[in-house]
């Protein structure tokens, strides 16, 4: 029988704020919403969320502030994900890195909380200067495998999981998940949580068309990037986090 959690947490970069995954009115999604939902629908008790995952956030500042936030609001749950964009950067320690996230979910269990350490997937088939980015990957992932079990804590590997590695499962950009591949993601989770839903409890995404790598995609998606790891600049610059306290997740009616 899955452990019941009746609030849950999320920190980590684009990956889990939900970058891919838009909403009519502008905002974004995410698998983190969609496993506060999963939660919501699996127990009976009300069930509060906190996200404060943002976009282009290196390793430092997750498991710094935001883990500092997220251990304060004392969550049963605590999803940590981070690292995604440090192994893009031109230099990067992955022993480091490793260490850095390991020490966070350390921190995190001796706040009460049970840790989810959450790995992104794996998008380096379809993007410029992939192969370089996926030996790095494959490090950071296999740094983390080689330090598990982890006390109190679920490791959900979709660095791994070779289904997620499909153009299907992406946004426009091929960087980000789309709405398919965060509900994969999500689905991966609550897998790993023990949860167990009805089909369709998600509402169902369908995969995005891609085109080709054109000059329009370069200078849409590529060049900005490019741009902003130049000047130093990130795409979360001055952001604040989408859901920064703990709220009830709003569960839809059943009809």
């Amino acid at each position: 029988m899955a452990h019941t959690y009746r609030s849950y947490v999320a920190i980590g970069d684009s990956f889990t704020e939900g970058v891919g995954d838009d909403t009519p009115d502008g905002g974004v999604r995410g698998w983190a919403d969609l496993v506060a939902l999963g939660l919501a629908l699996a127990t009976l008790q009300p069930v509060s969320y906190a996200n404060l995952a943002i976009r282009g956030r290196l390793l430092a500042p997750i498991v710094g502030p935001q883990l500092d936030a997220g251990i304060a609001l004392k969550p049963e749950l605590m999803s940590i994900n981070g690292g995604g964009n440090d192994i893009m950067r031109p230099r990067v320690s992955i022993d480091a890195i490793t260490d850095s996230l390991v020490a966070a979910v350390e921190r995190a269990t001796q706040g009460g909380s049970h840790v989810l350490l959450v790995s992104g997937a794996n998008p380096t088939r379809h993007i410029p200067l992939g192969s370089l980015v996926e030996a790095r990957g494959n490090r950071f992932a296999q740094g983390i495998r080689d330090r598990l079990p982890l006390e109190n804590t679920t490791f959900v590997d979709n660095w791994a999981d070779s289904e997620l590695a499909e153009l299907r499962y992406w946004s426009r950009d091929k960087l980000h998940l789309g709405p398919l591949g965060h509900e994969r993601v999500a689905a991966n989770v609550l897998a790993a949580l023990g949860v167990e839903l009805d089909d369709g409890w998600s509402g169902g995404a369908e995969s995005i068309h891609h085109s080709q790598r054109t000059a329009a995609y370069w200078r849409q998606y590529v060049l900005p990037w490019i741009g902003r790891r130049l000047t130093g600049r990130s795409s979360g610059d001055n952001r604040v986090p989408k859901i920064a306290t703990l709220q009830i997740v709003a569960v839809p009616p059943t009809s």
